[in-house]
């Protein structure tokens, strides 16, 4: 506390000087207590972002804590802020948040995924003591979405906490949590861009302001538009709706990973001379579209999506991820060759579109509007006040999320049923909105059934595990070619193919796993990978294609693979620590930038059987194998960067397997010890 203390002191002499808009960090130093627990003096000190459920959901606790949690911080508010507008800014609290000052209720805020923010000017007393109260709620209840999912519901502020100050005239932060400020792109070309950019103006002074509005288009540090329009703005926290217009010829676009190039537009207030606010936004020209038969088009030229899906939580810590796990995250999907992702099943981080703007990432993101997929429950009631929700959440995440270039899909439903309740009319609806909202954009859903409500979004894609769930691999390709000969001008997208895996579980021999067993060997969920992509690799009328998941994450509810309220699905474990082989095979196949040689099933370390078929993923030249010292020769890898060296011979006891390769004439090298038992030794043994 005394440390905030010190920055506001610091803080208020600056604001005398100038009048620009301020962001104070409000992650430390709250208090913290469940409400069950009403005793005095009992909360305990926590810093933010926090869940309380990083414990007992992770643990595979089915009904994990969900109930109300308080966060209480005393804030001194100087005099010298008198005269300013003071906001709080959530970025994300799960799932019902109350919010009070001193005692007095300032707003609620229902979802538990997108921003929001609460203005607190009137309800502060100045040259005191404040006490801020926040009360969190992530219980079920039917009328906030959603109502169910495969995942876990993290309770608390899991993401960060701002205060804004600004001058009573402002760039209003108030339309749904956005920055105010809109870059709607209404023509866009290699020749050509043509940009409305629209701003939201509030005046809380009790006179009329003029104001010249300032807006500058920089590419680096040069500015190469600008223009300045003077406004009129009435007095009494009125709003005024402006906008205007951008010409650019022959821009620099957005090219995804081949060039995730961003103007910079600079929107500032300015009154006699002086900045009074100012809003910087990304602008990532870019025009796309999606053909029934080629697939992904960016800029003109077909664009192959070689995407992942992606959850917000981690080991240890739940959804309160940092901005370094962020980083980290994003460097894992670089690596692997990743070029797009989805969002499930809901709105994600701010700090992470921005990574994603500027890696060039294809993006979906998407509204928890969940259904129950292969569980019970519905994930869709007809009720108003759930409908209500579903709209303003949609509302939310479109406009804080509208100047990102990396997002091109509108995600408004996952794995729904039209039993009971039939979700089609509501949907509908959500897709006018979507479009209303957002003209420039295209909807998309991911459904795991046959009907009518894959009929509504723009585009739709298809949850399938061919192979780790029903089926086998192959049976994913007859599929995708039935489906769109009957339907030609579906546009078929795949929103999920995986299958589980433990890199603590290994086996000599490939045999398909049952998924909600205990036992999710390594070397299926890779063989699995190789043929769903060797199916998808050659079907360019499939727009995109996601991969469930990158990271394993957590879900109290299953009880499958090495442990408890962990879903394995992930290509990577979920500390990070560990790349499963199936992570090497994208890398091998995606990534030709980075030289990757890796032999699979490493781990398996145990063995039983005197050979193996040893298999490599290389996205090298010829690749030469030897086991124990001596050569079983050279193999070049095919067209899925993979190389297989059928039945060696291997000693009893250790054998040491070396492979060897040339990267632009620098030797790579990748090695491994297998170990196998003495039947013989076994047989007497067990005698």
């Amino acid at each position: 506390m005394k440390h905030l203390l010190i920055s506001i002191i610091i803080l208020s002499i600056s604001l005398q000087i100038r009048a620009e808009r301020t962001l104070i960090n409000f992650n430390d130093d709250w208090t913290f207590r469940f409400s069950h627990n009403v005793a005095q003096k009992v909360g305990v000190r926590v810093n933010l972002p926090r869940t309380w459920n990083a414990q007992d959901a992770l643990s595979g606790k089915i009904d994990y804590k969900r109930g109300i949690g308080n966060y209480e911080k005393s804030i001194f508010v100087p005099n010298e802020w008198k005269g300013k507008r003071i906001f709080i800014r959530f970025e994300g609290a799960n799932t019902v948040t109350n919010v009070l000052v001193n005692g007095k209720h300032v707003g609620e805020h229902r979802g538990g995924y997108t921003a929001f923010v609460f203005e607190l000017t009137n309800c502060l007393n100045y040259g005191e003591n404040n006490n801020l109260w926040v009360r969190v709620n992530n219980a079920e209840q039917l009328d906030v979405m959603p109502l169910i999912g495969d995942f876990n519901f993290y309770g608390g502020i899991y993401r960060d906490v701002n205060l804004m100050l600004t001058d009573e005239v402002c760039i209003s932060p108030l339309d749904y949590a956005s920055p105010g400020v809109y870059l709607k792109q209404e023509k866009v070309s290699a020749t050509e861009a043509l940009v409305q950019t629209r701003i939201l103006l509030s005046n809380r002074s009790a006179t009329s302001k003029n104001v010249t509005l300032q807006l500058k288009v920089k590419e680096g540090d040069k500015t190469i538009i600008q223009e300045n329009k003077i406004i009129a703005l009435s007095a009494e926290n009125k709003i005024i709706d402006t906008t205007i217009p951008l010409n650019f010829r022959n821009p620099r676009l957005w090219n995804g990973e081949i060039d995730p190039f961003m103007y910079k537009v600079e929107v500032s207030l300015v009154i006699d001379n002086t900045e009074i606010d100012k809003v910087v936004q990304p602008l990532g020209l870019r025009y796309y579209s999606v053909d029934a038969n080629k697939g992904f088009v960016l800029n003109g030229k077909p664009y192959q999506l070689k995407g992942v899906c992606r959850h917000q939580d981690r080991a240890e810590i739940g959804s309160a991820l940092t901005k370094s796990q962020h980083d980290e995250d994003m460097a894992l999907m670089l690596e692997m060759g990743t070029n797009a992702i989805r969002l499930p099943h809901y709105p994600h981080a701010p700090y992470f579109y921005d990574l994603l703007d500027q890696n060039g990432f294809v993006t979906w993101t998407e509204i928890p509007f969940v259904g129950p997929g292969g569980y019970t429950d519905q994930g869709f009631v007809d009720q108003e006040t759930f409908k209500a929700n579903g709209r303003e959440q949609l509302k939310e995440m479109i406009r804080q999320n509208y100047n990102h270039p990396s997002v091109c899909f509108w995600g408004l439903f996952n794995e729904l049923r039209e039993a009971g309740d039939n979700p089609y009319d509501y949907i509908t609806e959500l897709n006018k909105l979507a479009h209303t909202e957002d003209p420039t954009r295209i909807t998309t859903s991911a459904s795991n059934i046959e009907g009518n409500i894959n009929k509504i979004t723009d585009l739709i894609a298809w949850n399938r595990y061919d192979g780790w769930y029903e089926g086998m691999p192959n049976s994913l390709g007859a599929w995708l070619d039935k489906t769109h000969k009957e339907n030609p001008g579906f546009k078929i997208g795949i929103s999920e193919y995986g299958a589980g895996a433990s890199i603590y579980q290994q086996q000599d021999s490939l045999k398909k796993s049952s998924p909600t067993s205990p036992w999710h060997p390594e070397n299926w969920q890779t063989y699995y990978h190789i043929e769903n992509w060797k199916v998808l690799a050659i079907r360019p009328y499939v727009w995109g294609t996601f991969i469930w998941n990158m990271f394993d994450f957590g879900a109290a509810h299953r009880n499958e693979g090495d442990r408890p309220g962990i879903n394995d699905k992930g290509l990577v474990t979920f500390d990070r620590k560990n790349k499963k082989d199936a992570f090497y095979f994208y890398k091998a196949t995606w990534n030709k930038k980075l030289p990757t040689l890796h032999i699979c099933d490493e781990r398996n370390i145990r063995r039983t059987n005197s050979s193996a078929n040893v298999m490599v993923f290389s996205n090298t030249g010829a690749v030469e194998l030897f086991v124990n010292g001596m050569s079983m020769g050279k193999k070049s890898p095919d067209n899925f960067s993979t190389v297989t060296w059928p039945s060696i011979k291997l000693l009893t006891g250790k054998n040491n397997i070396v492979v060897k390769a040339a990267n632009k004439g620098v030797e790579i090298t990748d090695s491994c010890e297998w170990n196998v038992a003495d039947n013989q030794l076994k047989l007497v043994s067990s005698k």
